[in-house]
């Protein structure tokens, strides 16, 4: 009777370990999910700028529409900051699963609005108006996912697996990106150039828009990380206790500084840099890049896996080390590249030497801030670095060539690699993995 009581119970406690698994399996779904349809909403926006930048600012010639339609986009960064406040307070406070129900929400809202948004020719000034009160509640809404998402989902996973769970952050992030960019590409074999600036190019606004209905489906269901004596902790979601992890705060900025300056230096800013620099075709600049990012997302479970085995310091040293190596040399050589499979072959190679970052770095802030401000210290901190250095990457890029010392931008990387290289000599050496 002992034996069989012990082989039952061995049962028991078997199937509810498969079981947990699954429900964690499916909790990093649902908060993935979240996350790919706010980067596609956001990404939607930049790609399809081409099209509709004429109905919303008439005046003036193409070049000056774009930067105009650029202006909106840049000012929806600058929201993330007041997003990763916002919703860093509301995860901490009201815990992560209302926060990313919100955020979610948001992003569905601004998506509708801009599908649905009459034009100049209808409304007038109120169009530009409009266009840029939903570019704001969206960059509210990707300011806040980030912080949320990934404090959820560092607190969901399997102890053990955390670098391989986490990772799925940036799988996401790459995969909205890339799906944005594949739904234009289809729409431009059905419609024509004329059929997209009158009316194709809401379209993907709409899709988001579902797409964030789907997700805010699968986030209802999310089990509640947080529990309530973290929420009632007299410290929850206050800047009052973020100020007691300052230390934390200020190290999260200095990676983070060169991990976005990187990570938007060879994902947003190359395709233009192949283009304006190598002499590229544009087409051929787009193929390489899909390709590239492609990868790139592969990388990021892959190399999260590894963080588990090296632990996060050690990542994140070969991340900044190699960054600060390889930066200039790798840009240098791009610069005078004619051959489309050697820029590939570089390109990978730089988003392979950033994956070491990007593929932990929602967990490494994640593990370095206690529960009660864990969700407002990631989001704001990742939010205000990104602002700063990611956000103005493409602008600082193109000053600097039009300065005619476009070669300063390689070392002001680099430079900066090289900071993130110097914080992370400062991470923590406890172990491989720090308990959440």
């Amino acid at each position: 009777m002992t034996e069989t009581t012990s082989v039952i119970g061995d049962g028991d406690a078997a199937e509810l370990a498969v079981q947990d698994k699954k429900q964690r399996i499916f909790a990093i779904v649902g908060a993935s999910s979240g996350n790919l349809v706010e980067w596609f909403d956001f990404y939607v926006y930049s790609f399809c700028s081409i099209y509709f930048a004429a109905s919303f600012f008439p005046a003036g010639n193409s070049t000056t529409q774009l930067l105009q339609t650029a202006g909106v986009f840049a000012a929806g960064f600058f929201m993330r900051p007041i997003g990763g406040w916002l919703f860093g307070y509301i995860a901490d406070k009201h815990g992560r699963k209302n926060s990313m129900l919100i955020s979610v929400c948001m992003m569905c809202a601004g998506s509708l609005v801009i599908a649905c948004l009459p034009t100049y020719d209808s409304i007038g000034s109120w169009a530009p108006v409009l266009l840029l009160v939903a570019r704001l509640f969206q960059g509210l809404s990707v300011g806040g996912e980030y912080g949320t998402s990934a404090t959820y989902m560092s607190e969901v996973a399997i102890k053990g697996k955390r670098g391989f769970y986490a990772s799925f952050q940036y799988v996401t992030l790459i995969g909205g990106q890339l799906l944005a960019l594949l739904v234009l590409v289809a729409l431009q074999q059905i419609l024509s150039t004329e059929e997209l600036k009158a009316w194709g190019w809401r379209i993907p606004f709409a899709l988001g828009a579902v797409l964030a209905v789907v997700a805010l489906y699968l986030r209802r269901s999310l089990n509640e990380t947080s529990d309530a004596k973290t929420r009632n902790h007299k410290d929850a979601g206050s800047l009052k206790g973020l100020w007691k992890n300052r230390k934390a705060f200020l190290m999260v900025l200095g990676f983070t500084a060169g991990g976005s300056l990187s990570f938007y230096t060879f994902t947003t800013y190359m395709q233009k840099y192949l283009v304006n620099t190598s002499g590229m075709d544009a087409k051929l600049a787009s193929g390489i890049m899909t390709a590239a990012l492609f990868i790139y997302m592969l990388l990021q479970p892959l190399v999260g896996a590894f963080s588990d085995k090296i632990g996060r310091r050690s990542s994140m040293l070969v991340f900044a080390s190699f960054a600060t190596l390889m930066t200039v040399p790798i840009l240098m050589t791009l610069k005078n590249v004619s051959n489309p499979y050697a820029a590939f072959g570089l390109i990978v190679l730089a988003l392979f030497i950033i994956s070491f970052y990007t593929s932990i770095s929602g967990l490494l802030k994640a593990e370095m801030f206690p529960p009660e401000v864990r969700a407002l210290g990631v989001g704001l901190s990742y939010a205000v670095a990104n602002a700063m250095f990611g956000g103005s990457a493409e602008y600082v890029a193109l000053s600097l060539k039009s300065f005619g010392v476009e070669n300063a931008f390689f070392w002001y990387v680099s430079g900066m690699c090289l900071l993130a290289l110097i914080v992370s000599l400062k991470l923590h050496r406890k172990g491989k993995e720090v308990q959440l």
